[in-house]
């Protein structure tokens, strides 16, 4: 194996670059090492900066490799991502950004905790967890095969080091690191996925004639409910879990803008003559081969300066995306878990080598998966999968509908995993052990299921919520029995400052009291929360 040694100084001095950004970046969390710098940035970061972040965490290498390995295949109609990832933006943007900012969540499951409680809440951390993994995988597999293609370097190799600049540079600043060499990463991206395509668009060997009845792709009438299925599961599971209004606005933006190259190189792969290049490997592409079609365009259809630029391009992308998912995972851990529920009274540096420790074994998982993974593309949508079926519906619920309680919760939780297990998964070997309507022996699962689980479990929260409501409020079953504190949720939800009347200086409701049996009538100040034994608490 004779080693591409131009190539391999070009992405070195980038790795390089990369970390000594992230290393001084760091040096602004080291001056307070609180959990709100590490986490957070100290909720000082801008709009321009928080542009650069979203966009160049979405526009990973999932997203480019996966754009380029679709289009080529499958044709543009089944190549939803890129349109898809980026309406989530804007969804989340304008409509859940200004509930999430005015609440000052610092992640997205304090609204869990605080309505259903810590270990309820908890839960709800596993679909997140397994998404990063599944997101990680699609990204660390996409830098490996674009390396082990144009450097001819082993693909293992690569992946580990780039996890490990990633890991190191997160470990050190959080999302200060984060954040800034996102901003290098994002210009990587840009100019060399433009500067890329043209060169492999022109080659001699690509006739666009041979890709003019296939490239857009069709969709059967069998296939209908699986296509809208994915293109929702994209949508609405495809949230970005760090939300600012206009920042996300700009990065769906962006973000859709940035897929036109890749889409490009990866009709230029599927239109190429692969004979008349120096391509040593079966002609026409197999289907082994597709997640390689965007690194074989850089090596084979562009000039070897070209295929350099690319390969930061994808390097970056790889990065942008990486550093910010192991430390959204890492950052649930410490903040909802670690801290809420293990060590409540934990110091903020105790908190914050939690973080770092969560960031390295978070780092490790997604290698390993990484170093596992067969299409990038199927892994790329698996991210969302549990994010669109469990987290949406719970996330929407808990944030607009106050009469959901932790019983409801559960009880939609548990029927949406179920339902979506039992549905099966081929990119992990699941089997399908509940055929839905219309199954096929070949094609799996043609109905919308994943649709229908997400749907059962907005129904089912809803219904038990309201159920669980009444039985208690109504008094037909003791409060004593009442473990997750339905009755203590809805008080609250009830005596919130923002229902009471300005001139309010008090007011008497119906609460539970610790041991009572009955529910008793209390007087509370507005903009206070009811505690179970009975002493008011301040709301901050």
């Amino acid at each position: 194996m004779s080693v591409n040694v131009a190539g391999l100084c070009s992405v070195v001095v980038f790795y390089i670059v990369i970390l000594v950004m992230g290393i001084i970046a760091a040096r602004k969390t080291a001056k307070s090492g609180t959990k709100e710098d590490v986490i957070l940035a100290d909720r000082s970061m801008g709009i321009l900066l928080s542009f650069f972040t979203l966009t160049a965490t979405n526009v990973g290498g999932g997203y480019i490799n996966g754009t380029a390995e679709s289009i080529a295949f499958d044709g543009l109609l089944w190549t939803q991502a890129p349109v898809c990832y980026s309406i989530a933006f804007f969804i989340a943007g304008v409509v859940y950004a200004p509930k999430v900012r005015k609440a000052g969540y610092v992640t997205m499951f304090d609204p869990f905790q605080l309505k259903y409680g810590r270990k309820v809440g908890a839960l709800l951390f596993l679909p997140q967890m397994l998404g990063d993994m599944f997101w990680a995988a699609s990204i660390l597999a996409a830098l490996g095969n674009t390396v082990a293609v144009i450097l001819d370097f082993d693909a293992t190799w690569s992946t580990v080091i780039s996890a490990a600049v990633v890991i190191v540079y997160t470990f050190l600043g959080g999302l200060y690191s984060v954040a800034y060499t996102d901003v290098i990463q994002f210009f990587f991206i840009a100019v060399g996925l433009y500067l890329v395509f043209p060169f492999a668009w022109t080659h001699s060997a690509v006739d666009v004639s041979r890709v003019s009845g296939t490239w857009l792709g069709t969709i059967p009438t069998a296939y209908i409910g699986q296509y809208i299925d994915t293109a929702l599961l994209l949508t609405l599971g495809g949230f970005p879990w760090q939300i600012a209004r206009v920042s996300c606005v700009m990065s769906g933006a962006a973000a859709l803008v940035l897929s036109i190259p890749p889409a490009f190189i990866g009709l230029a792969g599927a239109a190429a003559d692969w004979n008349q290049t120096l391509y040593p490997g079966e002609v026409p592409l197999p289907e082994s081969r597709r997640s390689f079609v965007l690194p074989l365009a850089m090596q084979y259809l562009c000039p070897l300066p070209v295929s350099i630029i690319g390969i930061g391009a994808v390097s970056a992308a790889v990065m942008s995306s990486a550093d910010s998912c192991i430390l959204a995972s890492a950052s649930v851990f410490a903040k909802n878990i670690y801290c809420d529920i293990i060590r409540p009274k934990a110091s903020d540096r105790e908190m914050v080598w939690v973080l770092r420790v969560s960031v390295v074994v978070g780092g490790v998982l997604a290698t390993l998966i990484a170093c596992t993974a067969n299409s990038v593309y199927g892994l790329f949508v698996l991210c969302s999968d549990l994010m669109y079926v469990i987290l949406f519906p719970q996330f929407t619920l808990v944030l607009w509908f106050t009469q959901s309680n932790a019983y409801g919760c559960l009880a939609g939780y548990s029927v949406a995993f179920l339902l979506r297990v039992l549905g099966g998964e081929p990119l992990i070997g699941l089997p399908a052990l509940l055929r839905f309507p219309l199954y096929d022996e070949v094609a799996g699962q043609l109905f919308p299921f994943r649709t229908f689980s997400m749907l059962c479990n907005c129904a089912v929260t809803i219904a038990v919520s309201l159920l669980t409501n009444a039985v208690f409020f109504r008094g037909w079953v003791p409060a004593k029995y009442d473990k997750l504190n339905c009755l203590r949720q809805r008080t609250i939800d009830m005596v919130d400052k923002r229902d009471l009347e300005p001139t309010a200086t008090e007011m008497v409701v119906t609460a539970p009291v610790r041991g009572d049996s009955e529910l008793a009538r209390r007087t509370i100040r507005p903009g206070a929360l009811l505690c179970e034994d009975g002493n008011d608490e301040k709301l901050t």
